[in-house]
């Protein structure tokens, strides 16, 4: 274990045996960026809302407008972000664009959030 003067900026405990265990575990920084990356798309309260809405159903951007009250543009652009970062999918069905989640981790870790702040 190494003390080191913290009024020089240095540290003052460090415990080499767990910054070296831990230091084998930590992802690589383009990994953790990617990360921040993903948790920022869920920082906008409107792409929460219109993840939460598809847990119910899949569906179409002039539906989710409706429903929160938003415009087909402003649902639109949320929708681009969300598909870009993987958390919706679409289908077509004849000029119609259906919208869903796109995997079962969405739900995950909106409920995991859920729970966080319900504590």
């Amino acid at each position: 274990m190494q003390e080191q003067n913290a009024s020089s900026g240095e540290f003052l405990c460090a415990h080499d045996d767990v910054v070296e265990r831990v230091t084998s575990y930590l992802p690589a920084d383009e990994i953790l960026y990617d990360l921040a990356e993903l948790f920022k798309v869920f920082g906008d309260s409107t792409r929460i809302k219109i993840l939460y809405v598809l847990f119910e159903s899949e569906m179409c951007v002039g539906d989710i407008a409706q429903l929160l009250k938003l415009t087909q543009t402003a649902v639109s652009h949320q929708l681009r972000v969300l598909k870009n970062n993987k958390l919706v999918k679409f289908r077509r069905e004849g000029k119609v664009v259906f919208y869903s989640l796109a995997d079962d981790h969405v739900r995950s870790i909106i409920g995991q959030g859920m729970e966080h702040i319900g504590e």
